[in-house]
């Protein structure tokens, strides 16, 4: 299937977020949980910048993506969860946690309000939270799945790095992932192309935007 897809703008702060009406799928994780190399699998094509390095994408990147005959939208890349401690001193660990934090709250509220500005149409906001299949129940993933059961948000868990997984721990691994997350958790890898599709049809698959 025909995909096109392009590098539309970084936001550092509230003020540089998109406000077109697009409907979005964030994706959030840990750092180097492979969000940006997972964006560039699902569109075919290197358009997200990636790094071995945890902790590269400080800024909330939108990709605008259309794929066949559907409508666009965005695939957002949030900054991982954690990068903060990449930081070498206290003050700016500090720093870095809490730009990392308004960044996030100013996303996530936005998506709320979206709608009661007559000039801005509403939209559904989906959410995919990243984990890697390696690493089954780290607490900083179950508590960012806690917490996006609890906003309301439509939020599905895949496991990327799929292919690092013996035969072994792949079926391990995923019936933890299934435990941990109340209901299948697919694996994927941008490596190999493994499951991608199905991700499309779970993309697919959260609400679609209303009209204002």
């Amino acid at each position: 299937m025909h995909i096109l897809a392009e590098f539309v703008t970084s936001a550092a702060d509230a003020s540089g977020l998109p406000r077109d009406g697009l409907p979005e799928v964030a994706l959030v994780g840990r750092s180097n949980v492979g969000k940006s190399t997972l964006i560039n699998g699902l569109v075919r094509q290197r358009i997200a910048r990636t790094s071995a390095e945890p902790g590269k994408t400080r800024l909330a990147n939108f990709y605008r993506v259309r794929r066949g005959t559907a409508p666009p939208m965005y695939l957002v890349d949030l900054p991982g969860y954690g990068y903060a401690r990449r930081a070498s001193g206290t003050e700016e660990r500090g720093a870095a946690a809490q730009a990392f934090a308004r960044l996030t709250e100013a996303y996530f509220s936005r998506g709320q309000t979206m709608g009661t500005d007559h000039r801005t149409p509403a939209k559904a906001l989906g959410v995919i939270l990243l984990v890697d299949s390696r690493h089954p129940g780290l607490d900083s993933d179950v508590d960012a799945w806690t917490w996006l059961k609890s906003s309301g948000w439509p939020c599905r868990v895949v496991g990327t790095k799929a292919d690092k997984l013996s035969r072994a721990e792949y079926v391990k691994h995923a019936r933890q992932l299934e435990s941990l997350f109340d209901g299948p958790v697919p694996l994927v890898s941008a490596a190999t192309g493994e499951g991608l599709e199905d991700l499309w049809k779970t993309i697919a698959s959260l609400p679609r935007p209303t009209a204002a």
